[in-house]
């Protein structure tokens, strides 16, 4: 089962970049994501989606249908959320990912202008590989479904965000 991680930023770019950077991770094969999506919410407050899914993974298309169904459930309401919630329920029974639909639009409604998300699907990480990418951004840890215990290491590290850079 995949874990989801949501994190948040106040510009539309570091959700982009961090991203970037768990690509670099998951090729030196450190890291091995099921899906991302980004939700950038721009100064007028448009939300644009940018979905990502990991072609030729099984897991990867299930986890980046219920993804992406999911925000577009948000956008998509009445008859095409029917359509929508069917496949997403389908979608979910194979993958068991529990991802709430009102969760999605809850990050949406608390993103203000000028600031992006992060929606990460995890199958496996090596922490001190990843953890060291996160030190790298400041971002707020909005969700994960990691142990207590990862959950800790990761908000840690995302609040420390920028700060190694900023030394060297």
């Amino acid at each position: 089962m995949s874990n989801l991680v949501v994190v948040t930023f106040d510009n539309v770019h570091e959700a982009a970049q961090l991203r970037d950077a768990l690509r670099e991770v998951e090729a030196a094969e450190h890291l091995s994501l099921d899906d991302s999506a980004i939700l950038v919410k721009d100064e007028d407050g448009k939300v644009d989606v940018k979905d990502e899914m990991h072609r030729g993974r099984k897991v990867g298309l299930i986890g980046g249908g219920i993804l992406g169904l999911l925000i577009a459930s948000v956008f998509f309401p009445a008859a095409g959320l029917i359509a929508v919630t069917v496949a997403v329920a389908r979608a979910a029974r194979g993958a068991d990912a529990g991802i709430d639909p009102e969760f999605i639009k809850d990050v949406i409604e608390d993103l203000g202008p000028g600031t992006s998300a992060l929606f990460l699907l995890v199958r496996e990480a090596d922490p001190d590989y990843a953890l060291a990418v996160l030190k790298r951004y400041k971002g707020k840890v909005y969700h994960t479904s990691f142990p207590a215990d990862a959950e800790m290491r990761i908000r840690e590290a995302m609040s420390e965000g920028g700060q190694e850079a900023d030394e060297g």
